[in-house]
């Protein structure tokens, strides 16, 4: 079974499989952003889509909630924004 959450707590987003932790997104807030800072997939979900699929879930969630504009501060999640123009509108105009 797959699970998407945001983990306020930990200021991360998690994808797990079966209870496990598959993928993670981690982040920073700071005057009116919010910094993707470090996205993870470990070895074993590795080429699945997954990291791809917790960002879009996180981009969702931000839209959703807040005001916020996010800032790429990891690479994976450039490369996610490069792939997905239509949503670069979300991002911070001092990054994009």
């Amino acid at each position: 079974m797959k699970e998407l959450v945001h983990e306020h707590d930990h200021r991360r987003y998690v994808l797990r499989i079966d209870g496990q932790v598959a993928s993670a997104l981690d982040y920073r807030e700071l005057d009116g952003t919010v910094a993707f800072v470090r996205t993870f997939t470990n070895p074993p979900y590795r080429g699945c889509g997954l990291a791809s699929e917790l960002v879009g879930f996180a981009v969702d969630d931000v839209e959703a909630r807040s005001r916020l504009r996010i800032v790429p501060s990891c690479w994976y999640v450039e490369q996610w924004f490069d792939r997905h123009p239509s949503r670069r509108t979300l991002l911070d105009p001092r990054t994009a």
